[in-house]
């Protein structure tokens, strides 16, 4: 059993948040999300930044134009987590049909065949690409604008699927109205993959395919002569992408400090059904811990690997989380992965290196009986028992597609069967408990200067949104016609600048309305 500091009963005051960290780590973070997301190699993303850096440099471009270049393709799969169910609708399996796409040896069509059409490029295009293109776009764009990385940045992130001639996704600029980033960007996520998946030659192949349609053809002519160097450099025993992850070699606005809910944030986007989950883990964690007597440094510890702790999620397809239970044993064992990709995230993220390794205990149990280690007993840091067990509490008591949430009677006896089980050490359990059912609902945080209010029925129409309801479904939780919920929909985007329920609902998180 865990030793406490205090009892139950001389509770201390709750903790506040300690949740900053770099701008560098954040984007870490988020890259490392996006290439599992995309079913990519981990360091899929921090390869293409240093090919982007490299290939912006012998176009000479400015050296902010370079930087922006790296920053694009470590945020260029940010947006992927938000359009998630969107793709899992339209591939079944949204991680292994991106793979699929990113492989793809297939040109892209000439502009010349588009202009035969007798129609807008943007209506030849199937609604739904053009749905999941905005909401990507418009998710990487916000994230940009949130960690403050420049307008160059923002503008290459929110016409990230555009091309050169026009006939990218939505299709509404071409040549040098798209961001010189995006092409960039487009052309070094092509070498790395292709390379690594073809060889050089085809790679190079490939790339003078897609000249002139995905990005400039003089683009391509001044690489190709050095690709073969870059790429023998990306694969040394030290790839020159380690520096990233050296503080002293990043700008001052890399060192700023950004709240990590917005990793958690991202994450959360994924499936309608869990927005908020990583907050609500998090926090919950982190006062049980401080109520079972924890210092504040292990309890802030406890809050940001709580946040994190589904970094892993991305790996998995939709079509796993939403369906109904008991599994068969090729999706256990994805899921079982999930943890060990938050551990895997712990070594490759420096300013999270700690947090992470504690986030991946989210699933282990006391007895043994967890996932992906089997850890028991005292093997389990005391943070990761916090997290583990809150992630449980939260886990129950969310409504998932295939079955309501547990009320708060039903979650607590299966909290203690838990405990009595070994699975969780009861004084943790008692700490948890003694938080969650004393918790008021939070208080929607007054807007800053500047920033429109929300009525009570527009903000009670966001959080129905949030979680993925339908307009037919909101309006009936809410009493009020469908037309009547479109209208507030339409109020909440003017008022939140987006267009998009997965950009309301970031933002919405962001702001402490949901």
């Amino acid at each position: 059993m865990l030793a406490f500091a205090s009892t139950l009963s001389s509770l201390p005051p709750l903790m506040s948040d300690d949740s900053t960290i770099a701008v560098f780590d954040a984007i870490r973070a988020l890259a490392f999300i996006g290439d599992l997301s995309m079913g990519q190699p981990t360091d899929h993303s921090l390869r293409t930044a240093w090919l982007a850096g490299m290939i912006a440099t012998e176009a000479r471009c400015a050296p902010a134009q370079v930087e922006a270049a790296r920053h694009v393709a470590l945020l260029r799969w940010s947006g992927c987590t938000a359009n998630a169910q969107e793709f899992a609708d339209f591939l079944d399996d949204d991680v292994q049909g991106r793979q699929a796409l990113l492989a793809s040896q297939k040109p892209r069509a000439p502009q010349q065949q588009l202009q035969q059409q007798q129609q807008p490029r943007s209506a030849a295009i199937p609604g739904a690409m053009l749905a999941m293109a905005n909401i990507h776009c418009e998710i990487a764009g916000d994230i940009a604008n949130t960690l403050s990385l420049g307008p160059d940045t923002e503008a290459a992130l929110r016409a990230i699927f555009e091309t050169y001639d026009g006939g990218g996704v939505p299709g509404l600029l071409q040549g040098d109205a798209v961001p010189l980033a995006t092409y960039v960007v487009a052309l070094a996520s092509d070498i790395e993959i292709f390379s690594r998946l073809y060889g050089l030659d085809k790679a190079l192949t490939l790339a003078r395919g897609r000249a002139d349609s995905v990005y400039p053809g003089a683009l391509v002519d001044a690489c190709a002569p050095l690709i073969s160097t870059w790429l023998a450099t990306l694969d040394s025993p030290t790839p020159p992408w380690t520096h990233m992850t050296d503080a002293a070699d990043h700008p001052a606005s890399m060192l700023r400090r950004v709240g990590l809910e917005l990793v958690g944030d991202v994450i959360d986007l994924k499936l309608p059904w869990m927005t908020g989950y990583s907050r609500r883990v998090a926090q919950l964690a982190r006062d049980g811990s401080a109520r079972a007597g924890l210092d504040a440094a292990l309890c802030h510890r406890t809050y940001k690997a709580g946040l994190i702790h589904g970094i892993g999620r991305a790996s998995v397809p939709n079509a796993i989380w939403n369906a109904p239970e008991p599994l068969p044993a090729s999706s256990l064992e994805r899921l079982r992965l999930v943890p060990y990709w938050t551990s895997r995230a712990a070594g490759q993220i420096d300013g999270l290196a700690h947090e992470a390794e504690i986030a991946s205990f989210a699933f282990e149990r006391r007895d043994g009986s967890g996932y992906f280690r089997g850890r028991s007993g005292t093997a389990m840091p005391v943070e990761g028992q916090f997290v583990a067990a809150a992630e449980r509490w939260v886990s129950l008591r969310t409504r998932r597609p295939w079955r309501a949430e547990f009320t708060e009677a039903e979650a607590l006896d299966c909290m203690k069967q838990d405990a009595e089980a070994g699975r969780f050490d009861a004084h943790v359990v008692d700490a948890l408990l003694a938080i969650a059912m004393s918790h008021a609902p939070a208080k929607p945080v007054a807007p800053k200067g500047g920033e429109p209010s929300l009525s009570e029925r527009e903000l009670e129409v966001l959080r129905c949104i949030s979680r993925g309801e339908n307009t037919k479904e909101v309006a009936r939780a809410l009493g009020i016609s469908p037309r009547t919920v479109r209208t507030h929909v339409e109020r909440v985007f003017i008022k939140l600048e987006c267009s998009t329920r997965a950009a309301a609902t970031l933002k919405a998180a962001t702001r402490g309305l949901i």
